[in-house]
């Protein structure tokens, strides 16, 4: 079957394996999936099935390859090496780029040199300052980690190699919101993603497999309810705060100078357009995980047995991607939104949200609510009038950034 576009596979080649062991990843816990594994580096047979799979099966002249943990560096410089090697023997005249997440504690000049020479997008997790950023980053041992993300980061800045960040929206930093994005834009981050923590403390269904957070909600899943929010996620309200506090300074100031991915997603949706990330889109579906052995699962937040949707090793990963119960898991996003959803005014900026966070009741009793409701109508009602004014902006062929004139007086 062919694909109309592109779609995307996130590879976990040291699943979920890490230096740090932050108090809010959901991730490190994956390995309770796997009781009998002690080695989760991705084989050299399941590296090059997939590589060859992944290029084969996306109808796209440029293919994306997305490397996350755990954290991947831990994997060598040389088990890279053959990524790239492995990639230019399957490209077959398609574009080849790789993004890779990590911490950059292990970044040194080799890596640097190795990222810069292949042109690597490095996102590179920061929560903040040092006080903000320690206070959920740390080791094994409890040390902190900020000095040593710092260290990577100029390893990167050295070398010239193209990063974003990535900073976690949790309890303590979320109140932070103007510290933590002019903290951003001093270390040099011009491309700015901002990811909410939302998890839970677990269910019976997930204690029996020796999980420490509650399973996603979902008709295949009943454990989801009476399953309280741990301390360190965000708080509805407060999110949409954090969003404000950095839209007030961003729409003024900085517009065409730093790029909030949030602010994009937004702004395609006022002007009509379908915004990129799969939390705001209609439906999902688009964006499967690869763990180490191959097994690969609909979605990084659903890395669960009920949500298994092959091995890379027995079927394509076009198959995967085309099966009747992944275009299932991408289309309940839609199909289970209640009323209340369906009849909201910012629906059409929200669109739900993503099904991990939809956990709550509506006012009228209905399931499906997004956990995060409250903060997108608080932050999409006070972004309004300006996103109105930046799609008209657009729509007249002007840039975007011309609505800072309304504020030079």
């Amino acid at each position: 079957m062919a694909l109309k576009k592109g779609f995307q596979v996130m590879a976990k080649p040291i699943g979920p394996i890490c230096n740090l062991d932050c108090r809010y990843c959901y991730y490190l816990e994956k390995k309770n999936l796997y009781p009998d594994q002690t080695d989760f580096k991705m084989p050299e047979a399941v590296l090059e099935r997939f590589i060859e799979s992944y290029i084969q099966s996306q109808d796209i002249p440029e293919v994306l390859f997305v490397w996350q943990g755990g954290e991947p560096t831990l994997l060598g410089l040389d088990y890279f090496k053959n990524i790239i090697a492995l990639q230019k023997k399957y490209a077959h005249g398609k574009t080849i780029k790789n993004s890779l997440q990590t911490n950059g504690i292990l970044l040194d000049d080799e890596w640097g040199e190795f990222l810069a020479e292949n042109r690597f997008l490095i996102g590179i997790s920061i929560d903040g300052d040092m006080k903000l950023h320690d206070a959920y980053r740390r080791d094994r041992n409890s040390k902190p980690s900020f000095d040593r993300v710092m260290k990577g980061l100029e390893i990167l800045k050295k070398h010239k190699v193209e990063f974003n960040t990535l900073t976690v929206i949790n309890r303590k930093n979320s109140y932070h919101g103007l510290r933590v994005y002019n903290f951003l834009k001093n270390i040099g981050s011009r491309h700015i993603q901002f990811i909410p923590i939302v998890e839970r403390l677990p269910g019976q269904i997930a204690k029996k497999t020796n999980l420490q957070l509650a399973l996603p909600p979902d008709k295949r899943n009943p454990d989801m309810e009476d399953c309280p929010v741990t301390s360190w996620s965000v708080t509805p309200h407060q999110y949409g705060v954090f969003l404000w506090s950095v839209f007030s300074e961003w729409v003024k100031n900085d517009i065409s100078k730093f790029f909030i991915y949030t602010f994009e997603q937004a702004l395609a949706s006022w002007c009509g357009l379908e915004p990129t990330l799969c939390v705001f889109n209609k439906t999902c579906g688009n964006a499967m995980v690869i763990e180490h052995n191959g097994d690969v699962y609909s979605c990084d937040h659903y890395v669960y047995p009920a949500y298994k949707i092959g091995n890379v090793m027995e079927q394509s990963i076009r198959e995967m991607a085309t099966s009747p119960r992944q275009k299932e898991f991408g289309r309940y996003k839609y199909d289970e939104l209640p009323k209340y959803c369906l009849e909201c005014d910012v629906f059409f900026a929200c669109r739900g949200e993503c099904p991990k966070y939809r956990f709550l009741k509506t006012p009228e009793g209905e399931k499906g609510l997004s956990y995060l409701c409250e903060g997108y109508k608080y932050l999409f009602k006070k972004i309004d009038p300006y996103m109105k004014k930046m799609a008209k902006l657009i729509r007249e062929g002007k840039p975007a950034y011309l609505i800072k004139d309304e504020f030079s007086t």
